[in-house]
């Protein structure tokens, strides 16, 4: 596949399937031995897929992810954005707090075939237990 397609491909996974919540993307784009490398979901293929939104929606149901740079080299194609969400339901064991977030990522994804194979997620995790109130913010000197 062309860098191109490949780039359609995971633009579209978060577009399609993440912003609009049309997880059948993840039916026909990924494969079945997909693997997350940084997600706590168990599984491969397009069901572990769907359980890594999932989770996302569900803690954050006005999930929405921002892509602000898409580069893509040979197999591999990497996403640098954000995303945002109002914290309504339980994320990684955190109660509801209601409070809205905006948390940065950078991913890589590797595609085989016209269809994503593997990912590695890099999140901003301190920044979002941050705003969740669940680690302390930095104070001012």
């Amino acid at each position: 596949m062309s860098t191109e397609t490949n780039k359609r491909i995971i633009v579209g996974g978060f577009e399609e399937g993440m912003n609009q919540g049309n997880l059948a993307y993840y039916d026909q784009y990924a494969a079945p031995t997909y693997v997350n490398h940084n997600m706590p979901v168990p599984g491969t293929g397009p069901e572990a897929m769907k359980m890594a939104v999932g989770m996302f929606k569900t803690a954050f149901p006005d999930f929405h992810v921002t892509i602000e740079e898409v580069l893509a080299e040979g197999d591999r194609v990497s996403t640098r954005g954000y995303f945002t969400g109002t914290h309504l339901g339980v994320f990684n064991g955190i109660p509801a707090t209601g409070k809205s977030v905006r948390a940065g990522y950078i991913d890589i994804w590797r595609l085989e075939n016209g269809k994503v194979a593997e990912n590695w997620v890099q999140m901003d995790m301190l920044g979002l237990l941050q705003q969740l109130g669940v680690i302390p913010a930095p104070q001012p000197a």
